[in-house]
Formats: structure tokens, sequence, C-alpha cells
């Protein structure tokens, strides 16, 4: 069977997951992140994408992008992949692939699930049992929205705005979302809507957003269950 295509919609939020083959570690140390922090910031400038949040763990990172043009993501996505394997195979003596094959990605619909998925993204380290505090990961966009220091990588959504009129009112209102968490409905919406590629957003947002695109959006009828995403 044919693979089915990305969805390309540009101006639109994307939930992007980029794995390890094998679950194999891709960051080993703080400079391995740092110059994956550099690379993202180069190309995402380059490439015309905003880059609203992040967390990189050991064996996968995620995005939350929005990319200006159909080719902007998956072309920063090659450029810093490229770059970062050349990095890290001479850096640790090895060669071959890095990536578990193509990088995964969804579209979601802003008003329902963007400010959810930048809250899953920062309590990611959490769940894993790496920090007790997203405050204690160093490698996320969480320090950013709360204001423990600026992230030359993060370009805030229209919606952030929205959580209040100054920015402390913005940063309490945003340390109170991840408090709250995310609901387990949501966290498995969330980690569906990027391993399968289809939108993530209400009935009328997918049908609306189907005439813009040839590319089928949702699933056309149910079938067999699909296995459960990994939690990460």
């Amino acid at each position: 069977m044919a693979r089915l295509a990305r969805i390309s919609v540009p101006g639109y939020p994307y939930h992007v997951i980029q794995r390890g083959n094998n679950r194999q570690h891709i960051f080993v140390s703080a400079a391995d992140r740092e110059l994956m922090r550099d690379l993202l910031a180069e190309n995402a400038t380059q490439f015309d994408v905003a880059i609203h949040a992040y967390v990189l763990m050991d064996n996968h990172f995620h995005l939350l992008v929005t990319p200006q043009t159909a080719q902007s993501l998956p072309k920063m996505m090659q450029s810093v992949g490229r770059r970062y394997v050349r990095y890290f195979n001479d850096k640790q003596g090895r060669s071959g692939t890095l990536w578990e094959g193509r990088y995964k990605s969804a579209l979601v619909q802003a008003d329902q699930y963007l400010l959810a998925c930048m809250v899953y993204l920062d309590l990611n380290p959490v769940r894993a049992g790496l920090v007790s505090h997203a405050l204690d990961y160093p490698w996320s966009s969480y320090a950013h929205y709360v204001g423990a220091h600026s992230d030359k990588l993060i370009s805030p959504h229209a919606l952030m705005w929205q959580l209040g009129n100054t920015p402390f009112a913005r940063e309490l209102a945003y340390r109170e979302l991840v408090a709250a968490g995310v609901s387990r409905e949501r966290q498995a919406a969330l980690r569906q809507s990027t391993t399968s590629g289809w939108v993530l957003g209400e009935p009328e947002f997918v049908a609306q957003l189907q005439s813009r695109t040839e590319r089928r959006l949702s699933k056309a009828a149910p079938g067999r269950p699909v296995k459960q995403a990994p939690e990460d």
C-alpha cells in the first residue's frame, strides 16, 4: 500500500514527533540538545516556521509549529534532521540512520487543542519520571512561558495573548494550565492523531478544512482497532 501523504495546509498548527531508531537515544549530552535548539531556530527562520512549543527528550522530541507554506515544515525537518545526524554520527563515531523513519505530524484545531498540546509537551518529562515539575526540565518551552527565561526558539501563538492582559497574568495562567494537566482522553487524542496523521479537530473544522486539500483528513469509516500509540 502506498504511504499516505502528509497533510500540508499552511497557516495551521501541527504537532510533530521525531523519534530515534529503535527508541535509541538521540541526545546524550547538554551540547547535543543545545545544537538541536540552534538548528531548529536557524531553520525555522529560514523556512518560515513558527515554533510555539517544544520538548527534547532522550530518544525523541516534540514540536508544536505553524508553517507558513506547504513546504515550510518538511524542508525545515529535512534540513534539521540531516545536519543533526551528521553531527551526532561524527561525535559518537557511528554511521547509519538515527531516526525512526519519517517524522510524524498532525494538524490540530487551535482553539480546541493548541493549549492542551502545549501542556502535553511541557508535562512530558514529568510523565516520564525525569523531573517532578515541568520547570525542573531545561529542555522544553515551559520556562519561557512562565517567565523563568527567554527562549529565542519560541514564537508564541496568538492564543497565548488571550490568557491575560499582562505578561505576569499570562505567565500565571499558563502555570495554572500546566498544574491542571491534560485529561487522559485528550492525551490519547493527541498521541493517536500524530501517530495516524489525521487532523485533530471537531467534525465541522475537519469538513471545512477538507475543501482546501485533496488529501483525506480523517478516517473514512471505522475499522479494526488501531494499536495504542506508546506513551511519550
